[in-house]
């Protein structure tokens, strides 16, 4: 039998981001994880961090590899009616973005984690007694039963994860938007498009040409919940992210083999509460939003800065008072970003041949070229809100 003071269910960004957060505050950890190590580096992610992101993983000790091969953004463009209207973030708000792969991020947590803290492959992940004051965590690992037990719990395991699964679905609330498409992603060696994303809205469908770096760029395009990757080769994808880009852009496009390609249903879904006696959900465990507005990460990284420091609160000097409002701080930030991805993605995607829908979309679209206040209100909730 092991002890620690906080089991962390999963050593995806969140778990392993609130590991490194705990640490720094004294506070020991232990991260289970049902995958193998590669597996979870290997994941094809989010790649845009909002700038109160960057300075919690400066703060955590992980941003220096981020600092120097991140690409900041000052804006983005959007491009519509064959035409583009381009957001200026740092002048609308003072503030910019940071382009960094979610792979490489997760490569710096690693290597950051303290020896033993963090084991791979483990199954059989049950927890138990979380809504007292002795919680405890029943897991094998290579091979044999093992038990941990902790103070809290951090269920940062994701959507599909035991740390929601088990909670009585009579103590929870779960509100949830299921959009008709997904996303079609590719990922190739190749240069940008553009110094900046360009999201697109065509009467084909959504486009996002995005970067992971000046010479890996992701590209996705809207596309049917029906459809499966092996109906788009790499040549249908292309011919089709062409058809929907400007000819400014579409003229300067370069192609190449695509690295990974996959298709991503989109669905908004919030669980309410985020916390449940000694166990609290962390990122996806709790929340999706679309990836339209490129909050995900975002919102699991400011989910893991409000338990760090509830955490690190109660065991400084006892108090649970942040604990205690650890819910209701974290999904005011949700709600916030879950409406904006929401609004974000019914901007610009293709909803259906319904004329009138089509106008009201097309009109958005011109207000928002021609109004200062509606471009600023875009850009503030692009580069994040605050935490207070």
């Amino acid at each position: 039998m092991r002890s620690t003071q906080v089991a962390i269910i999963g050593a995806g960004p969140s778990g392993l981001l609130l590991a490194q957060l705990l640490r720094q505050n004294g506070i020991d950890s232990v991260v289970l994880e049902c995958r193998s190590q590669d597996h979870v580096q290997a994941r094809v992610r989010a790649g845009l961090l909002e700038w109160t992101t960057v300075e919690l993983l400066k703060e955590a000790g992980v941003g220096e590899r981020m600092l120097r091969d991140g690409l900041v953004h000052d804006g983005f463009d959007v491009a519509f009616a064959g035409g583009r209207h381009r957001i200026d973030l740092k002048g609308l708000t003072g503030r910019s973005v940071l382009v960094y792969g979610q792979t490489e991020l997760q490569k710096d947590l690693v290597r950051s984690s303290e020896p033993g803290a963090v084991l791979w492959q483990v199954a059989d992940v049950v927890l138990h007694e979380w809504d007292t004051r002795h919680p405890r965590v029943t897991y094998s690992h290579a091979g044999a039963p093992q038990e941990l037990r902790c103070d809290f719990i951090a269920g940062c395991d994701g959507a599909h994860g035991v740390s929601r699964a088990g909670i009585p679905q009579e103590k929870l609330a779960q509100f949830e938007r299921v959009y008709p498409f997904g996303w079609l992603g590719l990922l190739a060696d190749v240069p940008p498009l553009n110094e900046e994303l360009v999201y697109a809205s065509h009467e084909r469908g959504f486009a996002l040409c995005s970067m992971r770096s000046r010479g890996r760029s992701r590209y996705y395009v809207q596309c049917s919940l029906k459809d499966t990757v092996a109906q788009w080769p790499d040549s249908r994808f292309w011919d089709e992210l062409h058809a929907r880009l400007p000819g400014r852009y579409a003229a300067r496009l370069l192609t190449g083999a695509s690295l990974e390609k996959s298709i991503v249903p989109l669905r908004s879904c919030v669980t309410e509460p985020m916390q449940f006696g000694h166990l609290f959900l962390v990122g996806d465990a709790a929340h999706i939003v679309p990836p339209t507005g490129a909050k995900g990460l975002n919102l699991a990284a400011a989910d893991a800065r409000v338990l760090s420091r509830g955490l690190a609160e109660f065991y400084r000097g006892g108090s649970a008072t942040l604990l205690g409002e650890y819910s209701a701080r974290a999904l005011a930030r949700v709600w916030k970003a879950a409406r904006f991805s929401w609004w974000f993605t019914t901007l610009l995607h293709r909803f259906s041949e319904d004329p009138f829908a089509q106008r009201l979309q097309q009109a958005e679209l011109e207000y928002l070229a021609r109004s200062t206040a509606a471009s600023h209100a875009l850009a503030e909730n692009y580069v994040g809100l605050g935490f207070d």
